[in-house]
């Protein structure tokens, strides 16, 4: 068959636009972020198309190579190296090279021996194609030993207390005993605190760019401090952050970290967002087995409840099914008990600042399933206001905020006593 000149300029232009769509669904690497923290360290590879990856990790030394396909070497993907700071818990360094031609192929040196998960998120909110690189230590610290070297230094009676938990390979000791000749210590009163949001997920974020993750944290850290240096009827609380630094936490890990140290309470922080910069004041909320106490309270549920989809949740764990399924199992009595802390926290709060409302609201929170501990969700002043934004980052108002919720959890405490003894979890 003969061609003329137009069936020749038809195939160039054929030819052309399959040139043009192979270079359009090349890999473009758009932003690589890490997130170390003692729990784990965090990478992330946000690209503009879907990366397809193999991995291999290798013992000894402790390294972990990814070949990434689609994607050529270039001075920006080399830049990102030195993003990894000397005091990561779990990487040494990063080496990069073109593998092949489509191929580049990366080496994470690694400081311990690590149980790597390596997933795919698909686009959500601000974020397109996201290549997920989490590096668990194969023998992740106990918290109960962590606060024992980190705090007590085996000075403190507590510390002896703390040794003597479930997991320590010790009886747990009896009420009144007290190794250290000082005040009889009956029951140490833990306080899980859990700021919201952290690492991928940045939370509300302020017309000014506040962060949420980050006042929340900086009022939880306050928060802690006061509560260690507390005690009730003779018994000291001490507080234990569900994390600590710039971290993601899924919300079912939140719950199980505080159910590992037997935790007497729950208490996330939060700070508020709504579609108009008017709203204003703080908020706690409480459990509901049913309906929301508002469509507000249902709205802010379901926005906090985004977290795992944007903070990036690897759904190939197999028992995260059943991990949520054991959290659903929250009972009428603790919706009650949480409701009486939220009540506690409320009057405090509203000495320092405005009450968004007077009451405690209830809605399906995933993060308060705990079925065992009171668990309230403070909302500590509205992000999306330019005045209480500007509050929320101002260390006055985060110290008042955090004298106020101490205050409120040492007063629940007084009219709610804990038992003498806990039950192993």
């Amino acid at each position: 068959m003969r061609l003329n000149r137009r069936h020749w300029l038809e195939l160039a232009g054929l030819s052309l636009s399959l040139t043009w769509t192979n270079i359009g669904r090349a890999a473009s690497l758009l932003a690589v972020r890490v997130w170390p923290a003692k729990d784990y360290t965090r990478v992330t590879l946000e690209s503009d198309v879907a990366l397809k990856t193999k991995y291999t990790f290798v013992a000894s030394p402790p390294r972990l190579a990814i070949d990434i396909e689609g994607l050529e070497l270039n001075p920006a993907i080399k830049e990102w190296i030195g993003k990894i700071r000397p005091d990561d818990p779990n990487i040494t360094g990063v080496r990069v090279a073109q593998n092949s031609k489509d191929v580049v192929r990366m080496v994470f040196d690694l400081k311990q021996t690590v149980e790597p998960q390596v997933f795919a998120l698909t686009p959500v909110a601000s974020y397109q194609h996201r290549l997920v690189l989490d590096l668990y230590p194969s023998k992740p610290a106990d918290p109960l030993e962590s606060w024992i070297a980190e705090r007590f230094q085996n000075t403190d009676p507590l510390g002896d207390w703390l040794k003597q938990q479930p997991g320590t390979n010790s009886a747990r000791p009896r009420p009144n005993e007290n190794k250290a000749g000082k005040a009889p210590t009956d029951r140490l009163i833990v306080v899980a605190l859990d700021p919201g949001h952290g690492g991928e997920d940045p939370g509300a974020i302020g017309p000014n760019g506040t962060r949420e993750k980050d006042v929340v944290l900086q009022i939880s850290l306050k928060l802690r401090e006061r509560l260690n240096a507390m005690t009730v009827n003779g018994n000291p609380m001490r507080a234990y952050l569900t994390r600590d630094a710039d971290f993601f936490v899924p919300l079912h890990v939140r719950v199980q970290k505080a159910r590992k140290v037997q935790a007497d309470l729950f208490v996330s922080v939060h700070a508020d967002a709504f579609f108009t910069p008017q709203a204003q004041g703080a908020s706690v909320f409480a459990l509901s087995q049913g309906a929301a106490s508002s469509s507000a309270a249902r709205w802010m549920a379901n926005q906090e409840n985004k977290a795992d989809l944007i903070g990036g949740v690897n759904l190939g764990i197999k028992d995260s099914h059943v991990q949520q399924a054991l959290l659903d199992m929250s009972t009428t009595a603790q919706i009650k008990d949480s409701l009486h802390l939220g009540g506690a926290l409320l009057q405090a709060i509203g000495g320092v600042g405005k009450l968004h409302k007077p009451k405690v609201e209830q809605a399906g929170f995933a993060v308060l399933k705990a079925p065992d501990m009171p668990s309230v969700l403070v909302e500590t002043a509205f992000i999306s206001n330019p005045q209480e934004e500007a509050k929320l980052s101002d260390p006055n108002y985060q110290n008042n905020m955090a004298d106020a919720l101490a205050l409120g959890i040492q007063k629940y405490f007084q009219r709610n006593p804990p038992l003498a003894q806990k039950s192993s979890t």
